[in-house]
């Protein structure tokens, strides 16, 4: 089983956006019993928190499933739990090496697949409130990640 593990600051907004969207993707190749997605945030905030309010908006308008979902914190044992640890910008980078710096291959930035984007790092619709612009961000993101995964993992 391959795991992925998204990765923001708080664990409300952006991440799990991206594990309903990649999950959502996942579900439609019929990979489900190959990947599995989890999400968690850097700082303990929210822990046992729903998805923000409008991560749940917008998932729900585009028929993306977040029940059961609730914000938790990383931690070192995740190293060894996921394959794929992908951040949404450069500080959750940043702090993910300060949690564990020694195998720093599997964690990525989310926008660093997408080879045309204007943007780098996913901004916190958390500060912004633009949760559709984030929404298309991930979308596209998660595309990539997908096509990635399979072409890595010969799916």
């Amino acid at each position: 089983m391959i795991k992925v593990l998204f990765v923001c600051l708080g664990n409300i907004c952006r991440s799990p956006m991206a594990e309903g969207i990649f999950r959502n993707l996942v579900e439609r190749e019929g990979l489900e019993k190959e990947i599995n997605v989890d999400s968690a945030g850097i700082g303990h905030w929210h822990i046992g928190d729903p998805p923000h309010e409008g991560t749940q908006k917008i998932l729900s308008q585009n028929g993306i499933p977040f029940e059961n979902m609730s914000a938790r914190q990383v931690e070192e044992k995740d190293w060894d739990e996921f394959d794929y640890l992908v951040a949404m910008d450069e500080k959750n980078i940043s702090d993910l090496h300060a949690i564990r710096n020694d195998d720093v291959s599997q964690v990525l930035r989310l926008l660093d697949l997408v080879d045309d984007s204007k943007e780098k790092d996913v901004p916190d619709p958390y500060f912004t409130n633009n949760f559709d612009y984030v929404f298309e961000l991930v979308s596209e993101g998660s595309k990539r990640l997908l096509q990635k995964i399979k072409k890595e993992q010969n799916l």
